[in-house]
């Protein structure tokens, strides 16, 4: 029977209390005691509430005496238990000598499955034992006074292991680092699954849809279904266009839409990393593999997206020796860590994307053809954004609306969202935009920096467009040697100079006062050179 005694705060009233206990023989479990209150848990056959209030009606002070279902320290225990237990990584509690003191129910599954664990079974079969005889890659020697992460496999499956030291409280920390002791550990296994998806989160933190996708033209219609249809299907997908045309966008949508949505979701751009880099980012490495190498080795995208989707931008700037392991590991989807010697099996999704001609490469030698075939499964072309010229003023509205937060939040200050006249549309919708729906976007975000709370019209984005397309007129031209004669030159510069500048003043009156010249010297100038 536990019981719960309310007195007043008077000295000696506990073992006044504690002592008609003794004196009837019965057997004290446990005894609490806090201000006002002594908790109890006695055995007696014969015990009854009455009986109790009877033998403690002499004590002066006794308030009360009520039958309580758990003691403070057992509440406690059981809320914390209760918690543990919700959590979904494993988590086992161990004391300064690496014995078990609490496990929570994820922790059964890093036992063999063969071995049946239930939760009276694991109280007093391992709790007070020895982690190792729970865990044998586990060991008293890893039990140190700072807090450290290692990759272990345990039944065939990686975790990270957090490794906490539970530091005395009673002593200060200097004593602490001097002695090198701790009362204990708190051992943390988390599993890729969960590193990726938090890995994703950081890469992403919106939620990415085919509602995210803006536009209603035709081709845009067209890829937004074709990806639909290509969601359901859990095969490889190559995602080509031109740069800025939302390839990774579209790929997070076919990844949010398929049944690996809950999954991690995770890029790499394959041109932002050397070979070697590349590689161990890729398939992560053992430990040891390398001078440098982290102590127990560090997984790779394609471990932690377990489940999920790997999102491998800009393929066509992989090395050839990485294409070959790459085509390696999507021919069964097995692989081993760079100096590893297990074979690991991968659960996951490949989307690939490129802004190059790679049948081109293909015929230069530079991309391996059957690797091609591979990840060219399903097949999702973008178009430019020159070519979706009907989604133009649903873009530059959401633009204007984005640039107009982001500068009220650095500023913080409300700004109004400034309105965009039709002539300014009119000249947005001419333009050729080399760089798609990314240059648009920024271009919108600096003409929205600039603006003093008036409407954006024509001559606001023109300054801008210049600038953007003024670094391109003369770049990249023919070189000297190159020249034939004088007049060739001077109509190839003439004709280079009219395509940049035409998109950017798209009336002859406009282009000739912007170059300081005659009406009629630009109209038969763009006639000369079949400028339309």
């Amino acid at each position: 029977m536990r019981v719960v005694i309310e007195s007043s705060d008077r000295i000696g009233i506990s073992q006044e209390i504690l002592t008609i206990f003794a004196k009837q023989a019965w057997n004290l479990k446990t005894v609490e005691i806090t201000s006002c209150f002594t908790y109890v848990h006695v055995e007696y056959a014969a015990l009854t509430l009455s009986l109790i209030r009877e033998c403690l009606a002499p004590v002066i002070g006794v308030k009360s005496v009520e039958v309580i279902n758990l003691l403070p320290s057992e509440q406690r225990e059981s809320h914390l238990q209760a918690l543990l237990d919700k959590m979904p990584e494993p988590i086992i509690d161990v004391d300064s000598n690496g014995l078990i003191l609490a496990m929570n129910k994820a922790s059964h599954k890093l036992k063999p499955s063969n071995e049946t664990i239930e939760h009276d079974l694991i109280a007093t079969d391992y709790m007070g034992k020895s982690i190792e005889t729970f865990i044998t890659q586990i060991n008293k020697a890893m039990l140190t006074n700072t807090a450290t992460s290692q990759a272990v496999t345990i039944q065939g499956k990686a975790y990270i292991l957090d490794i906490s030291p539970v530091l005395s409280n009673n002593s200060s920390t200097v004593e602490q680092d001097k002695a090198g002791q701790v009362n204990g550990s708190v051992l943390l296994f988390r599993s890729m699954n969960t590193l990726g998806r938090q890995i994703s989160l950081m890469q992403s933190h919106q939620e990415h849809s085919f509602d995210n996708i803006i536009g209603q033209s035709k081709s845009i219609s067209l890829i937004k279904a074709q990806s639909k249809r290509f969601a359901e299907l859990d095969l490889p997908v190559l995602i080509s266009g031109e740069t800025g045309t939302g390839k990774e966008l579209i790929a997070r949508a076919l990844h949010q839409a398929s049944s690996r949505a809950k999954a991690p979701f995770l890029a790499i751009n394959c041109s932002a990393l050397p070979e070697h880099l590349l590689e161990s980012e890729l398939f992560g490495y053992a430990s040891g593999a390398f001078t440098g190498a982290q102590k127990g080795g560090k997984p790779g995208l394609i471990e932690l997206a377990e489940g999920g989707c790997l999102f491998l931008d800009e393929i066509a700037e992989m090395s050839s020796y990485l294409q070959a392991k790459l085509l390696r590991f999507l021919q069964d989807l097995t692989y081993r860590r760079v100096g590893g010697t297990k074979e690991l099996i991968a659960n996951i999704r490949i989307i690939s994307a490129t802004h190059q001609d790679l049948a081109k490469l293909i015929s230069q030698k530079i991309f391996r053809e059957d690797l091609y075939y591979r990840l060219n499964v399903l097949s999702i072309e973008l178009p430019p954004l020159r070519d979706r010229m009907a989604d133009m003023s649903l873009l530059a509205n959401l633009f204007i609306e984005n640039a107009a937060k982001q500068v009220s939040n650095s500023q913080q200050t409300e700004i109004t969202k400034p309105k965009i006249t039709e002539q300014a549309l009119s000249l947005l919708q001419d333009f050729s935009w080399p760089g798609n729906i990314r240059q648009l976007q920024n271009v919108l975000f600096s003409v929205v920096a600039l603006n003093n709370g008036d409407d954006i019209c024509a001559d606001d984005l023109l300054q801008v467009l210049n600038k953007h397309a003024g670094n391109q007129q003369l770049s990249n031209d023919t070189g000297v040697q190159t020249v034939k004669d004088w007049s060739t030159a001077q109509a190839e510069f003439e004709a280079k100079l009219l395509e940049h500048l035409h998109p950017l003043f798209p009336t002859t009156r406009k282009l000739a006062e912007r170059l300081n010249v005659s009406h009629n010297k630009i109209a038969m100038k763009l006639r000369e050179h079949g400028i339309k």
